[in-house]
């Protein structure tokens, strides 16, 4: 398929790598940086993602930009009836969700949000095994990450409301709070502590986060960018008399570590991306081609974005999702 790519940072690259990867026409790219785009010397570049959707007009396009521009780029293609896959998270304000919902069900096009999580190994298997547990009790994830003044002076849109939308939450946790929804449930409510344990003064937003979310089944998160280094985050659930614990490469079962398919894609970009995007793409294209829904719509995107917004908004008291 004819791709283009917006936004050609880190993750930008990773996604152009993969099309090339799996045989698509990366036909165009956008980034206002033209030290970015100048990595893309057969592809059209532009620095205005609306005159390149115009002028371009690719079947598909990846949305990789930062976290605020998200919404308007997903509504502006689905009109165009061009395909979109967009990075997480599906967007900042609660006021957008109905208009990409409404974007999304009035297009001829697909929209994916990259939850490629979902797509790992470890994540499958605590699917299929909890899959028709009758009795679970609960679960807990940790995120415990490394993210200091440098890493948020990287971009100026880090770190801020306005244009990032939060902290460890809407960023590093937001994968692990949409595998805690995918594997346990929609939770109703919400009671969350936020804070800056090492960055007050580097960013506006929180660096620490502890959520207790309640509905029919109860879990809760720690997440913190304050860790001494990135930690392998953790997911645990108890179900049936059975603790089940992933990480993103191994699961065990009451400790006894369990037989995962061999995973031989390489890990693109940052350690922490995992290999999954690989998947995940392929999957969207995929589905494109025979007609299939894609299973990481704006309703799975806008899951993980409530249950954020709502942690925003408890203030320690318990709160509606």
């Amino acid at each position: 398929m004819r791709v283009a790519v917006i936004g050609v940072g880190v993750i930008g690259h990773v996604h152009a790598r993969i099309l090339t990867m799996l045989g698509h026409d990366l036909v165009a790219v956008c980034d206002p940086d033209e030290k970015k785009t100048a990595d893309f010397p057969n592809a059209r570049r532009y620095a205005d993602y609306r005159q390149m959707l115009c002028e371009v007009m690719p079947e598909a396009v990846h949305i990789c930009t930062p976290h605020y521009l998200h919404a308007a780029m997903i509504c502006e293609a689905l009109k165009m009836n061009i395909h979109v896959l967009c990075e997480k998270p599906l967007c900042i304000r609660a006021e957008d969700i109905p208009r990409i919902l409404t974007a999304e069900r009035t297009s001829q096009a697909q929209l994916g949000i990259c939850l490629q999580n979902r797509y790992n190994p470890s994540s499958l298997f605590a699917r299929a095994f909890l899959a028709d547990k009758q009795n679970i009790r609960g679960g807990h994830a940790t995120v415990v990450w490394h993210r200091d003044a440098a890493y948020y002076a990287s971009g100026d849109w880090r770190g801020k409301w306005a244009t990032e939308g939060g902290g460890v939450l809407i960023n590093q946790a937001l994968h692990t709070l949409d595998l805690l929804a995918w594997l346990l449930g929609d939770p109703q409510h919400v009671t969350a502590c936020l804070s800056q344990t090492t960055l007050g003064g580097k960013i506006e937003v929180e660096d620490t986060a502890a959520c207790f979310f309640s509905g029919t089944c109860d879990y809760s998160l720690f997440a913190t960018n304050s860790g001494a280094t990135d930690f392998p985050v953790q997911l645990s659930v108890y179900a049936d008399g059975d603790m089940l614990t992933l990480t993103p490469n191994a699961v065990t079962v009451n400790g006894a570590s369990q037989s995962l398919p061999e995973d031989t894609l390489p890990a693109l970009g940052k350690v922490c991306y995992g290999a999954s995007h690989t998947r995940l793409i392929a999957d969207f294209y995929d589905c494109i081609g025979s007609g299939r829904r894609f299973a990481i719509g704006a309703v799975e995107g806008a899951r993980s974005v409530k249950m954020v917004l709502a942690c925003y908004q408890s203030k320690g008291e318990k709160t509606d999702i």
